[in-house]
Parts: C-alpha cells; sequence; structure tokens
C-alpha cells in the first residue's frame, strides 16, 4: 500500500513539474505555469532598445550572455543574466520600421515565476530610454 501511494505521489510529482520556453528560445525547470513575462513596446529603434536593456541588466545584476538567436533574423537579439537571484531572460525584437518590442520574463532557480522583477526590469528599460532621450 505504502509503496503504490509513493509511486503515486512521485507520477503527480513528475507530471506537474517540467520544461518550460524561455523567451530567448532555451528551456528551463519549472514547476509553476503561473505568467513569468512581460512585454513593453516602444518607438525607438533595435539598437536604441537593446543598449537600455543590457544598461540595466548591468546596473541590477549581472549580464551574462548576449546573442542573436540562430533561428531569427538579425531584427531580433537576446540577454541572459542574474538579478536578485533570479534567472533573467530579455528578447529585443523588431515589430516594425518604428515600433521594438522587449519582453522581459524571470524564474527562481527552483523554477518558479517571479512577475514582479520581470516588471521592475521592463520598466527600468523604458526609464533609462527616456533618460537618453533626454540627454
Amino acid at each position: 500500500m505504502k509503496t503504490k501511494l509513493l509511486a503515486g505521489l512521485a507520477g503527480l510529482i513528475i507530471v506537474i513539474t517540467g520544461c518550460v520556453s524561455t523567451v530567448n528560445g532555451s528551456k528551463t525547470f519549472s514547476y509553476s505555469l503561473s505568467r513569468d513575462k512581460v512585454q513593453g513596446r516602444y518607438e525607438r529603434s533595435l539598437d536604441q532598445v537593446y543598449q537600455a536593456a543590457v544598461q540595466v541588466m548591468q546596473n541590477d545584476g549581472t549580464l551574462l550572455t548576449e546573442y542573436i538567436p540562430h533561428d531569427s533574423t538579425n531584427t531580433v537579439r537576446s540577454l541572459y543574466g542574474k538579478v536578485n537571484d533570479r534567472n533573467v531572460y530579455m528578447r529585443v525584437e523588431t515589430l516594425d520600421p518604428r515600433i521594438t518590442a522587449i519582453t522581459v520574463q524571470a524564474r527562481t532557480k527552483l523554477g518558479g515565476t517571479d512577475i514582479l522583477v520581470a516588471h521592475e526590469l521592463e520598466k527600468e528599460v523604458a526609464l533609462q530610454l527616456q533618460a537618453e532621450s533626454a540627454r
């Protein structure tokens, strides 16, 4: 009886946990299916939004990786870093010649979500863009 109960519990844990896709195309462990990403759109060039994202990541945490995903054109760039002990993924892409979108995703080490960190970083990118245009 105990063996069947433990086997059932182990099976339930495996079903609940799994992998999710990140905004940069990689996969990460997850036990939570709640919302973990935020998107912002700006009337700025890809380079301006990307540089603001790099600056925010460096100011708030550690920038670990910058790259252009291979499955896309040069109108998409991605960042990966650590902020407040969270794994943070940022994707910057051109939607049309005047609009650029940034998607920020934040996850805990154990696979949970942190929408508050993602939202805070996306707003800091907006503030960084505003500060650059005021100069």
